[in-house]
């Protein structure tokens, strides 16, 4: 099963560059999820000046430039990693060297949760299909 690892952000540390102890123990902490074989990306986040929000609703959509105040809404990084359960995601997440802050631990949902009919299925081989092609 695939899990994201959300970390959470705030608009007080989206100027704050991390420390050169936190970059040193992110990468220790990386290179035990690389050799324990269940690190599949990871990656730390802009800061949301730099970014757009496109908000849809009643047949439009809205373009929102940065920066976001909605702290609650503001993701800093993330993890994808391959494990066997939520358990497993969580003991790895605990391990995170973070002295403050806040994670989010959610399964990734895959085409095969909602196979119901032969659309599913065909979105599934499509899926397939375009994951074997390296294209996606």
């Amino acid at each position: 099963m695939r899990f994201m690892i959300i970390v959470k952000g705030t608009p007080q540390e989206e100027d704050a560059a991390p420390s050169s102890e936190l970059i040193a123990e992110m990468g220790k902490f990386n290179a035990e999820l690389v050799e324990a074989g269940v690190l599949l990306a990871g990656e730390g986040l802009q800061p949301s000046k730099h970014g757009a929000r496109v908000r849809f609703g009643q047949g439009r959509q809205e373009v929102l430039d940065g920066p976001f105040t909605e702290a609650k809404e503001l993701v800093g990084g993330f993890w994808i990693l391959s494990v066997k359960d939520l358990a497993e995601a969580v003991a790895w997440a605990r391990r995170i060297p973070f002295t403050q802050g806040e994670v989010e631990v959610r399964r990734v949902s895959e085409v095969s949760d909602f196979v119901e009919d032969d659309v599913s299925r065909e979105a599934l081989r499509v899926e397939a299909e375009l994951r074997a092609s390296g294209r996606f």
